[in-house]
């Protein structure tokens, strides 16, 4: 073993040199590394600091907890979670979300049973994220979210206007807002001053020059207006720190009662801190590009940070997306940027603590109101209201001030619940009068929640007409069929005619007949009646006989074109009413088998379509003059006048014409013979010719292999026309060959470079 490394060596020192080089490796990547922190992290966290510090003080004092608990709860958010959490650029601090909650807890509890609450807080955290749920919450929907924000935010404010004018808060937002206007009348002292001149200075920084506004508004704000506080001797209340900030001596205490409340408290500091963190860790993944955020990972650095907070005799400690902001802004690149933010306010607190306690409380609470008021934003509230969600924001709003936040929330999610099931399962049923006819829509999930106004429509229809039911729905459970059913049967002994047409699976047809469809996961995917023949999808799907439409289904056909696609087309069509411009000429057989839109996924405008038996171009000769000339002046109408660009000639799998001309038989249909003898060239073709191949093989049918060697000839037919071979020389016109395989439902494109059909999606050429 000792003399590997002399063996290594005289080998020739390759793994000297790669162990050097490893070094070396390691050392540049640690280098680059230091060199981002030092040149992006370290001037970022300065600016988080300066944002931090005020905020801290503020939520601490809205809370109803010790100034300090806002400074300890700031150090270990940064530095904790900063680094154990899962999103590199999210910093962490008390939040504003949680001042009612705490205020509420600290009020019930004490501040030292609140330190215990904390703690606990943090382990059920790391529990949620060891249990890997993280994305659970995302599932609250964003109008709550918001809700829950402006409620904090209209909270806040009612709060500290009280100490802005002089006063002390309530214990409640309606005990605030019921003693705000005897408030606002009563006598104002410095403290109203000193606020209003906070407020003010944090709406007009914004719009100072750029170099000036580098500075962060808040401690723009907090350090002018205690500046002059102090230049002017005012007597007014300041914030008040311990005089070793080292030796706070706050400990957690568990109660000697209450438990169950105890449980409930630290459910709901957890539940809202967690999702607070989440939502915040979310909005910031969206405004870097960097690495994604690991969602349980931060939760369990949350839980963390709080179990340590907690421990120390700090707020609650959550993601905080005032100061993630502010640091991504700020041109953070990594955790670092959070971990120096925290030893910063550490530093700075415990140094500099009699500048910290100059700052008088009114200016925190200008600060605070501020803020809350930010929290409710118009521009949210307009997208929320685009998105029909603004019952949802109102109602946990309301629920936030006027009960608590727990509360508030629980009540939107219960909201948004119903809704969901609103939306989900209650049908949409459209009546339309068409005098003695009466034709009703309905769409959605039909289920006991919508019998009673089914009921009540179908009630109201006049007797002896003919009802034609529309049933567009994704699920029809026993109480809608009953409905239904016994509807039609008292209808039309009454002497009405009833038609039910299910557009889709047939709910209501397989109940009929004693094999109802009880699970949606059970439904058979059904074509839209537009892709499978009409015939098939009557009998089919629905078991349709109607003895006057037997033999004229195209009737029926045209009436369901004026009821269902007609609205749908009708703009679309007046836009074309005036004048056509196709893009492609599209010329193919009349088989019933090939429908042109769809295996193109065209429209009405799209194509100028020319179909014959065979689709042949056929080459001017005489006979059959009038045909000829049928066909020929398409293309040149088309090439000279729509200006198409492209110009398809699309064959097929089992095409009779195909067949008819290699058997040769066409005594009994002589004017249908003489039109094939315009599939003589191709004929030729395939029997002197190299096979044409589809996906690299030959088909084996020779009437496929024929058709193959017919778009070819057809393509050649077509160049043989001076206006299509100038046009396509110019670069005005491509020619296509395609070929379609009914049994497969395969579109093949001819790939001009090798002359192989190709499935469509792979062309090459």
């Amino acid at each position: 073993m000792a003399g590997a490394p002399e063996a290594a060596d005289r080998a020739g020192g390759k793994g000297t040199r790669s162990v050097h080089s490893g070094q070396t490796g390691g050392d540049r990547h640690r280098r680059v590394r230091w060199k981002t922190v030092l040149r992006h992290d370290v001037p970022a966290s300065l600016v988080v600091f300066l944002v931090a510090v005020p905020l801290s003080l503020g939520i601490a004092l809205a809370s109803g907890a010790p100034i300090v608990a806002g400074v300890v709860a700031a150090v270990v958010g940064g530095i904790v979670a900063g680094a154990l959490g899962g999103s590199r650029l999210q910093v962490s601090g008390p939040a504003a979300g949680l001042t009612v909650v705490m205020a509420e807890t600290i009020a019930e509890f004490g501040w030292a049973v609140t330190c215990a609450i904390t703690v606990c807080a943090g382990v059920l955290q790391i529990l949620f994220g060891l249990s890997r749920i993280a994305r659970a919450a995302l599932a609250i929907a964003p109008a709550i979210v918001h809700g829950m924000l402006a409620g904090i935010g209209v909270t806040l404010v009612l709060g500290q206007l009280h100490v802005i004018l002089g006063g002390a808060p309530q214990s409640s937002a309606i005990d605030n807002l019921a003693e705000l206007p005897g408030q606002i009348a009563g006598h104002h002292d410095t403290a109203a001053v000193i606020g209003i001149a906070t407020i003010a200075v944090l709406l007009l920084w914004p719009r100072l020059p750029r170099p000036v506004t580098r500075i962060p508004a808040p401690l723009a704000a907090i350090t002018m207006v205690t500046v002059v506080a102090v230049l002017a001797d005012v007597s007014v209340a300041r914030v008040e720190l311990p005089g070793d900030l080292l030796a706070i001596g706050f400990l957690p205490e568990l109660p000697s009662s209450g438990w169950f409340d105890f449980g409930l408290a630290v459910v709901t500091i957890a539940l809202i801190a967690s999702v607070e963190t989440l939502l915040s860790a979310v909005a910031v993944d969206r405004m870097h590009t960097g690495p994604r955020a690991d969602l349980n990972r931060e939760l369990v650095g949350q839980g963390a940070a709080n179990i340590t907070s907690g421990a120390l005799g700090g707020l609650p400690v959550t993601g905080v997306i005032v100061r993630s902001s502010t640091n991504v802004a700020a041109g953070a690149r990594t955790r670092a940027s959070a971990v120096f933010h925290g030893m910063w306010v550490l530093l700075f607190t415990v140094a500099l603590v009699e500048l910290i306690q100059s700052i008088p409380l009114a200016a925190l609470a200008g600060l605070l109101t501020y803020v809350g008021a930010k929290l409710v934003n118009l521009r949210t509230v307009r997208t929320v209201r685009g998105h029909g969600d603004l019952s949802l924001y109102f109602v946990t709003l309301l629920g936030v001030v006027t009960i608590d936040l727990l509360t508030g929330v629980l009540i939107g999610v219960a909201l948004s619940l119903v809704l969901m099931l609103r939306r989900t399962m209650w049908s949409g049923i459209q009546v339309i009068d068409q005098g003695e006819h009466h034709r009703i829509v309905v769409e959605g999930v039909l289920t006991f929640l919508s019998v009673p106004r089914l009921s009540a429509v179908l009630g109201a229809i006049p007797p002896d007409r003919t009802v034609r039911l529309e049933l567009v729905v994704d699920y029809l459970d026993h109480a809608a069929f009953d409905c239904l059913s016994g509807w039609q049967h008292g209808y039309e002994r009454a002497g009405g005619t009833v038609v039910i047409d299910e557009i889709g699976h047939p709910w209501y047809g397989n109940g009929r007949s004693r094999s109802p469809t009880v699970r949606r996961q059970e439904a058979k995917r059904v074509q839209p009646r537009w892709l499978a023949p009409w015939s098939e999808w009557m009998a089919q799907e629905h078991g349709v006989d109607i003895p006057e439409q037997r033999h004229r289904p195209l009737h029926r056909g045209a009436s369901e074109f004026q009821w269902r696609t007609a609205p749908l087309v009708r703009d679309t069509l007046m836009r074309l009413a005036s004048e056509q411009a196709p893009h492609t000429l599209f010329i193919t057989c009349s088989d019933a088998r090939l429908v042109p839109n769809v295996i193109t996924t065209s429209g009405p405008g799209d194509l100028f379509t020319v179909r014959n038996i065979g689709n042949f171009v056929p080459v001017s000769s005489g006979c059959h003059d009038g045909v000829d000339r049928s066909v020929g002046a398409a293309v040149e109408y088309a090439v000279a006048v729509l200006k198409v660009r492209e110009i398809v000639v699309c064959g097929h799998s089992s095409c009779g014409a195909m067949t008819a001309i290699l058997s040769g038989d066409g005594d009994r249909l002589p004017v249908v013979w003489q039109w094939l003898s315009h599939g003589e060239p191709s004929v030729r073709r395939w029997r002197e010719g190299p096979p044409v191949l589809l996906e690299g093989e030959a088909p084996e049918a020779q009437a496929d292999a024929l058709a193959l060697h017919n778009v070819l000839q057809q393509l050649d037919h077509l160049r043989a026309d001076p206006a299509v071979a100038e046009a396509e020389r110019a670069g005005r016109l491509v020619l296509t060959g395609m070929y379609f395989d009914v049994g497969a439902a395969q579109v093949y494109l001819l790939d001009s470079g090798t002359g192989v059909f190709q499935p469509a999606g792979v062309r090459a050429g």
